[in-house]
């Protein structure tokens, strides 16, 4: 990692694991390797990374959208649609 122009290195504890990926995927990974002059495995793991952040947060989201749909905070379609034209968005 570079702060301020020196390189810190990370004490990160690592574990191997063996994927199996298309290779029009190995294609684009190595190619993105080349460019960026990184690691095929730490833009792997980045991506993994990145994955599983958004993952997380979607199931989070879903399960706290069920806890107010359970105690009833909702709102009915109607309403629903009149906010979203406030918004510019069409609906139907």
């Amino acid at each position: 990692m570079w702060y301020n122009g020196i390189y810190l290195k990370r004490q990160v504890r690592h574990m191997g694991v063996t994927l199996t990926i298309r290779e029009d995927l190995v294609k684009r990974l190595e190619a993105l390797s080349r460019n960026v002059h990184q690691s095929k495995s730490s833009l792997a793991s980045q991506a993994i990374e990145d994955f599983l952040t958004v993952q997380e947060w979607h199931v989070q989201a879903i399960k706290e959208g069920i806890e107010s749909a359970d105690k009833g905070d909702v709102v009915d379609h109607e309403e629903a649609l009149a906010e979203l034209k406030k918004w510019g968005k069409s609906a139907s």
